[in-house]
């Protein structure tokens, strides 16, 4: 008898005597971790915390880009394909996802907003300041996720779509939510201590992405440099704003470090105003890589610019 027909005689009684159990296969393809795409950083973060060693996250922006006017790369198309699950914030901050989806072209892939059920500020030209709605609609600011207590409609919201993409470890899911959420209550108690000492919290912004912030923290914004994404306010405007601040005594033009510095260096330069550079992403600047390094570095900069001498 031929050798090679033994050895193969050999292994065809060794798989019928012991077969590979076909449920282990199952079980190794339902520990892989969710493969799933955020649109910002900030979402990112928040489904880590959750998903834990059970995600595996893909941001699209890194912390540098600006939101409103991000390009998608062909990595990111590749992420959006090899994805089971991807979250946004909504509110028209992403503008450029739907028409990446629709490339992409994964029909199994759930779509997450994240902005439902949260209160809403709506930006109005020619008003002393913002107003708020009921969240009915999709018509606001879409920065809602510097106000914290914000971000915790939007982790639940994390969690409920973990959950049904993975129903098996919802007890860990639950149990990290719990714990990032005494987390951030202890920053918020933390932070609102440190500001008890800053009386005149009055600022210039460069462009709207400050109102959910202003409110919860006790910031009062008097002016803006950029009411829309991209725009150029005009000489009068600019003017405008000089004699606010050099009026008013405002110390603190905040700027972001998505945006040029041009506008809040002139502003400063003329007025004597400072500029406290703070971001809207974590990873934007050194110390904000995660949500409440963020939180926490925007605050105390602000605190220490706004402190008297």
């Amino acid at each position: 008898m031929p050798r090679a027909w033994l050895l193969c005689l050999f292994s065809v009684l060794c798989v019928a005597a012991f077969p590979f159990p076909t449920h282990h296969i199952a079980a190794a393809a339902s520990q892989s971790p969710l493969q799933v795409v955020t649109t910002i950083p900030v979402l990112k973060d928040l489904v880590e915390q959750v998903g834990g060693p059970y995600v595996r996250v893909t941001s699209l922006l890194s912390g540098y880009e600006n939101e409103h006017t991000y390009a998608p790369k062909p990595s990111d198309l590749v992420a959006v394909r090899k994805a089971r699950l991807l979250f946004e914030v909504g509110l028209g901050l992403e503008v450029w996802v739907s028409s990446l989806v629709k490339a992409a072209g994964s029909p199994s892939l759930l779509i997450i907003t994240t902005s439902k059920g949260i209160g809403l500020v709506r930006d109005l030209p020619d008003h002393d300041g913002p107003t708020y709605d009921s969240g009915e609609g999709d018509h606001g600011n879409p920065h809602i996720w510097l106000d914290p207590e914000n971000a915790t409609t939007m982790m639940r919201h994390i969690v409920e779509a973990l959950i049904k993409a993975d129903p098996a470890h919802t007890a860990e899911f639950r149990n990290n939510q719990a714990v990032y959420l005494r987390k951030l209550d202890q920053l918020r108690t933390e932070l609102n201590d440190r500001l008890r000492r800053v009386t005149d919290r009055r600022i210039i912004v460069h462009h709207p992405a400050w109102p959910y912030f202003a409110r919860r923290f006790g910031f009062q914004i008097v002016g803006t440099i950029q009411s829309q994404p991209a725009s150029e306010p005009s000489a009068l405007q600019l003017q405008s704003l000089i004699t606010t601040i050099k009026k008013d005594r405002v110390k603190v033009i905040v700027s972001e470090i998505q945006l040029s510095q041009k506008l809040p260096d002139l502003l400063a330069k003329e007025t004597g105003a400072r500029v406290v550079v703070l971001t809207t992403l974590p990873g934007g600047l050194p110390h904000t890589e995660t949500y409440l390094d963020m939180l926490r570095y925007n605050v105390l900069q602000l605190a220490n610019a706004l402190e008297p001498v």
